[in-house]
């Protein structure tokens, strides 16, 4: 016969399951997060990745169905290189410049899907800064023709760091007090990261200007 549990000993067994119990669940919740985070990175990834075979096939309904009507587009490079605007506006059906797309070059920061790439000559380099919806509906545009573009993110030092973030790009904004009307309010710093720099700027062997986006 089994000698009974005196109530000191149920204690501790209750304990020790309620220590071993909080890191299953909280690593379970931590799992579903990180799937919902990939899941969400591949859908934005496969919304460009459509618009630019819509683009190079000039399937204008496709283009339309993923195109917000009030796109913000934006552009940093020689005005003779505006080649999307020009195909996405209809002002141009010149088929000589084409967005080939690599997969292996397409990187995600949530909302965010950088595309880099360049022509056949390797004279012309570009990177796009897409901005994904929820709904799966892309609502703006950065383009850099001919530019070296370094993505950054804005983390507080009580925040974790970017995974992938370059710590020898790291550096520390001005300090800027926090909202409130109070002369005395904290003053909490911000970190830049470095997370993504482009690379086919570098190749096509010439001097080009340098932009930085924060993300």
């Amino acid at each position: 016969m089994s000698s009974p549990i005196l109530w000191s000993e149920f204690n501790s067994v209750q304990a020790e399951m309620l220590l071993f119990s909080k890191p299953f669940f909280y690593n379970q919740e931590l799992a579903n997060t990180k799937d919902n985070i990939l899941e969400e990175t591949n859908k934005n990834q496969q919304v460009v990745l459509v618009l630019y075979e819509a683009i190079n096939t000039r399937d204008v309904q496709t283009v339309h169905r993923i195109l917000a009507p009030d796109l913000e587009w934006w552009f940093h490079g020689p005005p003779a290189h505006q080649f999307m605007m020009r195909l996405l506006t209809g002002a141009s059906s010149d088929q000589t410049f084409r967005f080939d797309v690599d997969p292996l070059l397409v990187t995600t920061f949530g909302s965010t899907v950088i595309v880099e790439g360049c022509d056949h000559k390797r004279s012309i380099s570009w990177v796009h800064a897409w901005t994904v919806s929820t709904d799966g509906i892309i609502t703006q545009v950065r383009e850099y023709f001919n530019t070296s573009l370094t993505v950054t993110r804005l983390v507080n030092p009580s925040q974790t760091p970017p995974s992938n973030y370059n710590s020898s790009s790291s550096s520390s904004s001005s300090p800027s007090p926090s909202s409130g009307s109070s002369s005395t309010a904290e003053i909490n710093p911000v970190h830049c990261f470095s997370v993504w720099e482009s690379s086919f700027s570098n190749r096509v062997g010439k001097s080009v200007p340098g932009l930085v986006l924060a993300i």
